[in-house]
């Protein structure tokens, strides 16, 4: 039986890299950038100001705010008015003031501007209430960005400064790696489509659903197959059209069983399978290999809905990170109190189902289990997993968890 971390080991090793595509900036949000970009223009592109305000020489308004009648007074008639966006270039004369908005350009010859709150205005003349340094209130050309400065990283994922980055330096396309392609099957014999009757000794195919939707929250682009079953030449044809369009694929139903032994004859045609028990519950039995020419990660997951999706969040979600870049493959893990108590298996990482809560006074975490112990749930039940928002992981040596006892949660995407 392999460790959590043995399997996980195997896993990451056979993450496959998307082959990087040029995409629109609008669309590269959480994408890890495959090129090192550098900017060809400075940012700001020209001297603009930095609030709304008068345009000055420092130098005209240098003894604004004194009671000496024997310096020059810091009130300098206003010659004009510059918006943002204006393309109309203008010169200043000592003595002078112009009316600037943010981020209109800096007439030239003024070094510095007066916000309006500084200011007193009678007519066509300011006056400056205070001095202002040489560039006060003013962004210079180059001051973010000059040519040739690196505005992201190559392997950098990308985020909403980064766009805005991209753009500011004019750049509408950027090469990046797309999120990872994913199939999603369901096998069995037993199993009709949810737009189908079930008959007798058939039921629903909940996993070719659920494990898409938990690979789109991964942030993986996901194709679900469906069912998939049938004589060998066809299980074959469907699986290996797959490979071809994908970076992770994922059977559920593919162990236990004599259908499911059938089914991994005929992977075994493709490349190299390996089921085994994982010392985790639920899901322990589960398989991975990699298939096709590309070898590509293949999952096999156990039929039970509950089973599939801890097996989904406990080896597949990783390697989805991994192959996205993500410096945190896993899940975040806090420290939480129990409210009840709770058994797992002996000599098993338990991945119990739980709701995690927040003391409003003493803000710590608390966390009440859903299965597995309790009263509750056995752990193969898919019912509790709609309240759940986390997974209470139980170390293999343990046992039984005594209410009031701290564990620790793998906190998942908040239910409202």
């Amino acid at each position: 039986m392999r460790t959590v971390e043995e399997q996980l080991a195997i896993v990451s090793a056979a993450a496959v890299t998307p082959e990087p595509v040029r995409t629109a900036v609008s669309e590269a949000l959480g994408l890890r950038c495959a090129e090192q970009v550098e900017a060809e223009r400075s940012v700001p592109g020209f001297d603009q100001a930095a609030i709304d305000g008068f345009a000055v020489r420092s130098v005209d308004i240098r003894h604004a705010g004194s009671a000496d009648p024997d310096v020059p007074s810091a009130r300098l008639p206003v010659v004009g008015e510059i918006t943002a966006g204006s393309h109309r270039p203008v010169r200043l004369q000592p003595r002078q003031a112009v009316r600037v908005e943010t981020g209109a350009p800096i007439p030239t010859l003024a070094d510095a501007v007066v916000p309006l709150d500084w200011t007193e205005t009678r007519g066509r003349r300011m006056e400056a209430l205070r001095p202002v340094p040489s560039g006060g209130f003013v962004h210079r050309a180059g001051s973010d960005v000059q040519p040739g400065d690196v505005v992201v990283d190559q392997g950098a994922v990308i985020g909403a400064a980064q766009v805005g980055l991209l753009a500011a330096v004019g750049r509408s396309k950027v090469l990046v790696y797309p999120r990872p392609r994913m199939s999603v099957i369901s096998f069995g014999p037993e199993l009709v489509d949810i737009d189908r009757d079930p008959g007798l000794g058939q039921v629903y195919d909940v996993n070719s659903y659920a494990l898409a939707a938990a690979g789109r929250e991964a942030g993986a682009d996901v194709h679900r197959i469906g069912i998939v079953s049938g004589e060998p030449r066809r299980i074959r044809d469907a699986v290996e059209g797959q490979l071809i369009r994908s970076e992770i694929v994922v059977i559920a139903g593919a162990v236990g069983g004599a259908a499911s032994d059938r089914l991994r004859s005929v992977l075994a045609t493709l490349g190299d399978i390996d089921t085994t028990r994982v010392a985790m519950h639920p899901g322990s039995v589960q398989g991975f290999g990699t298939l096709g020419a590309d070898r590509v990660p293949t999952f096999l997951l156990p039929a039970n809905p509950s089973a599939a999706l801890v097996a989904f969040e406990v080896m597949v979600r990783p390697l989805v990170q991994v192959i996205r870049g993500r410096r945190q493959a896993a899940r975040r893990v806090v420290q939480a109190r129990t409210v009840a108590g709770l058994e797992s298996a002996p000599g098993r990482r338990g991945f119990i189902r739980g709701q995690l809560m927040r003391d409003r006074e003493t803000r710590e975490f608390l966390v009440d289990p859903l299965g597995a112990g309790g009263g509750g749930e056995p752990t193969h039940l898919l019912g509790s997993h709609g309240q759940s928002n986390c997974l209470i992981v139980v170390p293999a040596e343990e046992t039984h968890i005594a209410p009031g006892q701290v564990v620790d949660v793998m906190f998942m995407t908040n239910r409202s």
